[in-house]
């Protein structure tokens, strides 16, 4: 028997991760900081408070880009580190692994061997796509309704999913995400202010005005650099161009969300009417999201509890549950022996 089982939700900037033996779900910023091109100054939430105030020497990488592993080697140092982090990481433990739906059975492959291959000496890693995940952990009956629309808005991407019958019928990965949102903002406030400011600042603009609610009047005060005298000063922006800049990637999902529909089988589709669309993901939390989708489109929407985690809460429901644990799958299994 595993000493330990983890679940594991890795996002584009930031770490999910459900330790079985402790009963608890933690989460760290997706981040390294890397020193002279070559030695590790910082990993984690560490790292992220160095993002945009490092120094030249020092380079901030964010190992997962839309939703994919592209620096291997760092990424699996990061989650090295963060498991170890005044936390009793256990070798030879299980592994469940919440991945992105609309990518290549190569890039959920990476994930695989992301834990397989790595000091961990992981005994057992499965992985699970995260739109069933994200169902699970909305308390959804995945086995047995007829159809359910999940979208998972996160850092770098929108992963559109349907299921029925306990399974994916069709899914599509959207490179639209938070980081999309902010730097529209940013684009924005530059174009129309002369005025620069930084992606985290274009952040907080964003979660505190949000998307459609009845604030229409309110201004922000915010630090930046004036791009005419090249020096930091202080502005006002109003929440109106904020929206505005949210508006055109916010109407790229929505097209995607149409175009999924679509291509739903009608018996499939008339549950998604009956059921809603579930929204899940970091940026699910930005007020007024779900009334605007839900008025664009035209069916009922709903917001998980805590849509940043949801995931990892189905992941740990699956690998409590006996009978859900069969949605988990191991790319050791005789239908991967081509990638071994």
């Amino acid at each position: 028997m595993a000493r330990n089982i983890y679940g594991l939700d890795l996002g584009s900037y930031e770490i999910k991760v459900y330790d079985k033996k402790k009963d608890e779900i933690w989460k760290e910023k997706n981040v390294i900081a890397i020193a002279n091109k070559k030695e590790i100054f910082a990993v984690g939430d560490d790292a992220y408070e160095m993002y945009e105030k490092a120094p030249d020497n020092i380079e901030v990488i964010f190992p997962m880009q839309e939703g994919v592993i592209s620096h291997f080697n760092n990424m699996q140092f990061l989650l090295q580190n963060l498991l170890k982090k005044e936390r009793q990481f256990a070798r030879g433990s299980e592994y469940v692994i919440a991945v992105p739906t609309d990518v290549t059975e190569v890039e959920k492959k990476a994930f695989f061997d992301l834990v397989i291959h790595s000091t961990a000496k992981a005994r057992e890693v499965n992985i699970v796509e995260r739109s069933i995940a994200d169902a699970v952990g909305l308390n959804l009956d995945v086995k047995n309704t007829r159809g359910l629309f999940i979208a998972n808005f996160g850092g770098e991407t929108t992963e559109l999913s349907v299921l029925a019958g306990g399974g994916m019928v069709l899914n599509r990965l959207v490179k639209v995400g938070g980081a999309t949102f902010d730097q529209s903002v940013a684009n924005l406030v530059r174009h129309s202010h002369d005025f620069l400011i930084g992606r985290l600042t274009a952040e907080m603009l964003r979660k505190r005005f949000g998307v459609f609610t009845e604030d229409t009047s309110s201004t922000l005060r915010v630090a930046g650099r004036d791009m005419i005298m090249g020096v930091p000063i202080q502005k006002d922006i109003s929440v109106s161009l904020v929206r505005a800049a949210l508006k055109e990637p916010l109407q790229e999902c929505i097209r995607a969300v149409y175009s999924l529909l679509d291509r739903t089988p009608p018996e499939v589709r008339r549950a998604i009417y009956k059921n809603g669309i579930f929204l899940t993901g970091g940026i699910a939390n930005t007020p007024g999201l779900e009334n605007y989708i839900e008025k664009a489109v035209g069916i009922p929407v709903r917001t998980a509890v805590e849509p940043d985690i949801c995931a990892v809460t189905g992941l740990k429901k699956i690998i409590m549950s006996k009978d859900l644990r069969k949605l988990a799958y191991s790319m050791l299994d005789e239908n991967y022996r081509w990638m071994r």
